[in-house]
Formats: structure tokens, C-alpha cells, sequence
């Protein structure tokens, strides 16, 4: 059985047992989360939500929260001597999927 679910502005699909990498959630390594925004639940019988599926959820626990690799931003405009050179490491917080409840 498999789950789309929203957070952070995206959607991801994700069955028992995957790590994925979301957008940084607020919790401890370890801790327990639950996911109520389930868009469509899959497998043997399918559901699609109208926006989300009724009594729906997915648990997953926080493995990690860390940074992303560093993204360097140059702006520049030829002729004008003008050169921006940034840095920008984007948080994130990798979960386990522990379950995907009807």
C-alpha cells in the first residue's frame, strides 16, 4: 500500500519503510509525526481524496535533520563590473515512513 501525502508545498509518494528528505519540520531525531494532508491511498483498492482522504494518515519518525549541500548563487551583469557571489544551504528532515493507515 502506498500514500501521496503534502508537506512543505510538495507532494511525495511514499509506501512502508522509505526514507525520504521534506521540507525542515519542527521535532527531535527520533521523534514520531503524523501526516493527515493523505491525497491518495493506493494498492489493492485505490482512493483518490477530494482535496484529502477521510481518516487517512501516515506515521513516520524523524531520522535526521540536517543541511542540504551547499548552493552557490552568482549574479552577474556584463559590463558594468557588478558580481554577486552567495551561499545557501537549504535545512531538511529526513523521515522514515513507519506506517500508511486507511
Amino acid at each position: 500500500m502506498y500514500a501521496v501525502i503534502k508537506t512543505g508545498g510538495k507532494q511525495y509518494r511514499v509506501s512502508q519503510g522509505d526514507r525520504i528528505r521534506i521540507e525542515k519540520l519542527d521535532g527531535d531525531v527520533g521523534s514520531e509525526f503524523t501526516f493527515d494532508h493523505v491525497l491518495m491511498l493506493g494498492g489493492d483498492k485505490v482512493a483518490v481524496g477530494c482535496p484529502t482522504v477521510n481518516g487517512a494518515s501516515v506515521k513516520a519518525k524523524i531520522v535526521a535533520q540536517d543541511r542540504a549541500k551547499k548552493v552557490i548563487v552568482f549574479k552577474y551583469k556584463r559590463r558594468k563590473g557588478y558580481r554577486r557571489k552567495n551561499g545557501h544551504r537549504q535545512p531538511y528532515t529526513e523521515i522514515e515512513i513507519t506506517g500508511v493507515e486507511a
